[in-house]
């Protein structure tokens, strides 16, 4: 089965009924809520790729990421505003998003620490 990005929801409820499996048994065998079960299926919440894999592995199946290239050039619009930015310009915004990303990592770590039900691995 092959999906695209905004299928997601579409893609589990399929896999799930495929399997003859209810929300609440995919739920529990996936460690999660029936109800987060039917917010992703519905499109009501915005599921990430972990959780994605992890109520698919519950149902026998491995999800599988794939790129595809843009057709023609990506026009520079699209590209932002960096071809605009002087070396020293473009230097300090490439700090900046590292100070973001090294934050995030700390309030991930942090997370794990504290056990958050997020941070718990799919694996046994």
């Amino acid at each position: 089965m092959q999906c695209q990005v905004s299928d997601i929801g579409a893609a589990l409820r399929e896999a799930r009924q495929e399997q003859g499996v209810s929300q609440r048994r995919l739920a529990l065998r996936a460690g999660t809520s029936q109800d987060a079960v039917s917010r992703i299926e519905r499109g009501a919440e915005a599921s990430t790729l972990e959780r994605f894999a992890q109520l698919m592995l519950a149902l026998g199946r491995r999800p599988v990421i794939g790129l595809e290239p843009i057709g023609g050039a990506v026009p520079v619009d699209e590209l932002g505003v960096a071809n605009d930015l002087t070396p020293g310009e473009r230097l300090r915004e490439a700090t900046g998003w590292n100070r973001v990303a090294a934050q995030m990592a700390g309030a991930g770590e942090q997370a794990r620490r504290e056990g958050h039900p997020a941070t718990r691995s799919s694996e046994p």
